[in-house]
């Protein structure tokens, strides 16, 4: 049996919305999308709110002051 791997050192190098959906971008050229519906409080954001973020560690995770919201690449790798 084979199992996936998650690859803990990518990082977030841009984030993006669509109606329903947060998309990140990471170094290595993947995008990681999930439903904006996950996280409550991106969903329920204007976008003002939403395009005021920052990388956190170098981009392992991404922070929302405006929110309080913090999302680990780590984690949407893991969903």
């Amino acid at each position: 049996m084979s199992t996936l791997a998650v690859q803990t050192d990518a990082m977030a190098t841009g984030v993006e919305f669509t109606a329903d959906d947060l998309h990140v971008r990471l170094a290595d050229g993947r995008v990681v999308s999930v439903p904006l519906m996950w996280f409550p409080a991106l969903r329920d954001a204007n976008e003002t709110q939403r395009a005021n973020f920052r990388l956190i560690g170098g981009g392992v995770g991404i922070h929302w002051p405006d929110l309080d919201e913090d999302i680990s690449v780590e984690g949407l790798l893991a969903i």
